[in-house]
């Protein structure tokens, strides 16, 4: 019965957006807002002693003993998704994502003044990899484990679960593992180079010794680490990551060795034989495949030319297979997302997103075009289709749904996540027990009371369906590496192109001084701001996009209505003057506007948005009069 609730709710839906009911339908997106919330993510996944400039008000200190029963200091990272433990592949491969959005798209990123918390997210999971290698031939890849702690529904404020640390070393190698946190070592101090060259120094060190650990001391990671078989489980093996690794190492380095190992090892190691339609935390061979292209662009082929034109073989492979133009294509929903698995398939869809974006602008910056099975392809509709991707997860979707939490007015409400769907301990201290949380979070109907700010959720099935419930982890549970490609997605989408050359050196900005207000510490976002009985709703306007037909240019205005009070809204008329065009979202009646059809009562905190059309400064919206029940 709910699953065909749910299909005629999405047709009604598809519906309005085609009508150009639905004012997600009408515009373009804020990509600049997205960004921002996309790395405010990072902060409520961050583990160890949060900083003073922490932004996410309601998390906390936690995990403040990992790592002391091995007699090593693991306090810090990033917990992975909705649980509380730290795996070290999937860490590692977002710090490598951020680090290589920042590499290609830091300038953007700094023009929309995200630059500094963008690097601070990364220093937060570099600062821990650092930790986690002690000796050159040993490094965790783990803290807790995900048995237990999925046994228990805690904040990370009352973990009572295992944690214990998982290390590899000589005698229980781990070459994947290895090689990513290598890649994500080099990676990033390609980023510090200019901002911290002390620190930068030491990651490449770092990366030095692990590229040599996992090369010498070759095995997967999860024969080591067992216990991560059934969350993170190495299914490509460790090949991928060698060449991965060693690619990151010639870029942050520029030393011969590296790229004669790609050369060499193209063959054996699978980077001239793998033509992949995936790209993720596990299977890097698309990405390799990318950066080894960009080497040859930039004219650094050498006699491995012909080797490296195979990996670009490949590479354009992957590419063309996700515009549907190759001889092997990707799966796509009918309303147009790349498809993959039902298990969080939005991972794939944004790291897919990311290679084409980037892979666009080395075309670009090359005077070429993508060479596909069906004809040669402009660099502009890689661009295109990456957009595309990226407006389905803020809503151009046929549920008109955000997948992005707290991105546009209809987002998930129920995220599998224990942080969120537990109220602060800022809030109400009382601890929550291990099997206590399931019985009064987990199972409760409610909205989250935190509101886990730019988390891209795992997104719909097949068929655009999603359930927005929390126990639905295969659809609302985030992940940080969901996120990461986002970062350098969002920055060029927001940015522009503005000339830049991707195929020359990496010039990142110059940083901008952070100046901090004196003011009281921010609150907690947990509820609502309670309502002010005199001025219970709140009207908020802006334009969303314009543009010039005839010389006369045109506005699209999208204008928020919410009910900032305790109760329910039952009437609503509005007045509106100086209006010169269309709008959509409101019900005309006589002189004044009032619900739209679709609805006839506005709950407490809850908001709806009416857009228009016009050639002209924005209308004069204000509350005729209204009645709360």
């Amino acid at each position: 019965m709910e699953k065909s609730m749910g299909l005629c709710f999405s047709t009604a839906l598809l519906f309005l957006v085609l009508i150009g009911i639905l004012p997600l339908a009408l515009g373009g997106h804020d990509y600049g807002e997205a960004l921002t919330k996309s790395i405010l993510f990072f902060e409520a996944q961050r583990s160890g002693y949060l900083p003073t400039n922490q932004r996410i008000q309601w998390r906390g200190n936690s995990g403040l003993g990992d790592g002391k029963i091995s007699g090593v200091d693991l306090v810090g990272g990033y917990y992975d998704a909705g649980d509380n433990v730290k795996f070290g592949l999937p860490m590692a491969f977002t710090i490598t994502m951020m680090s290589w959005s920042i590499i290609e798209y830091g300038k953007q990123m700094a023009a929309s003044g995200e630059l500094n918390n963008a690097l601070d997210a990364i220093k937060w999971g570099t600062d821990y990899l650092i930790k986690a290698h002690p000796e050159p031939n040993v490094l965790y890849g783990e803290v807790g484990d995900g048995n237990t702690d999925h046994y228990c529904w805690q904040r990370p404020e009352d973990m009572t679960t295992s944690r214990a640390a998982y290390k590899i070393d000589p005698s229980n190698p781990g070459s994947d593992l290895a090689g990513e946190t290598a890649a994500a070592m080099a990676a990033a101090s390609i980023v510090f180079h200019r901002y911290n060259p002390s620190y930068a120094n030491e990651l490449l060190e770092h990366a030095y010794q692990l590229f040599d650990f996992a090369d010498k001391y070759r095995g997967k990671y999860d024969g080591s680490i067992t216990v991560a078989q059934k969350y993170y489980r190495s299914v490509s093996g460790y090949a991928d990551e060698l060449l991965w690794a060693a690619a990151w190492l010639y870029k942050a380095s520029n030393k011969e060795y590296y790229l004669n190992y790609l050369g060499s090892n193209g063959d054996a190691l699978g980077g001239t034989g793998w033509a992949m339609t995936e790209f993720g935390w596990d299977v890097k061979y698309a990405g390799v495949q990318t950066l080894v292209s960009k080497f040859l662009m930039q004219g650094k082929g050498g006699h491995y030319t012909p080797v490296f034109e195979e990996y670009q073989q490949k590479a354009e492979f992957f590419m063309c297979s996700c515009l549907g133009k190759g001889t092997a294509n990707v799966q796509k929903t009918p309303g147009g997302l790349i498809f993959r698995q039902r298990w969080n398939n939005m991972q794939f869809v944004t790291s897919a997103s990311f290679l084409l974006t980037v892979y666009s602008d080395y075309l670009s910056s090359a005077g070429k075009s993508l060479k596909c099975a069906s004809g040669y392809v402009p660099p502009s509709e890689l661009l295109s289709f990456a957009k595309s991707q990226v407006d389905y997860i803020l809503g151009d979707n046929p549920r008109a749904t955000s997948y992005m939490v707290g991105y546009g007015n209809n987002y998930p409400q129920q995220v599998h996540h224990r942080a969120s769907s537990i109220v602060s301990f800022k809030v109400d201290p009382s601890f929550v027990s291990c099997r206590g949380g399931y019985a009064t979070w987990f199972s409760r109907k409610g909205s989250d009371p935190n509101l886990l700010t730019g988390a891209l959720v795992g997104g719909p099935d097949a068929y655009d369906n999603f359930a927005d419930q929390r126990d639905n982890y295969e659809q609302t549970e985030p992940a940080t590496y969901n996120n990461a490609p986002l970062l350098g997605l969002l920055a060029r989408l927001h940015g522009g192109h503005n000339g830049y050359n991707q195929l020359l050196p990496v010039e990142l900005p110059a940083l901008k001084p952070v100046i901090t207000q004196p003011k009281a510490a921010p609150k907690p976002e947990v509820t609502p701001t309670p309502a002010s009985s005199a001025n219970p709703i709140a009207i908020v306007q802006k334009v969303t996009t314009s543009w010039v037909s005839s010389g006369t240019t045109y506005y699209r205005y999208s204008t928020i209505v919410t009910n900032k009070s305790t109760k329910t809204l039952k009437i609503l008329k509005l007045s509106i003057s100086k209006l010169y065009g269309p709008i959509w979202g409101l019900t005309k009646s006589s002189d004044s506007y009032s619900f739209p059809a679709w609805i006839d009562s506005l709950p407490a905190g809850k908001s709806i948005e009416f857009v228009y059309i016009h050639s002209a400064s924005p209308a004069e919206v204000s509350v005729s009069s209204y009645t709360l029940v």
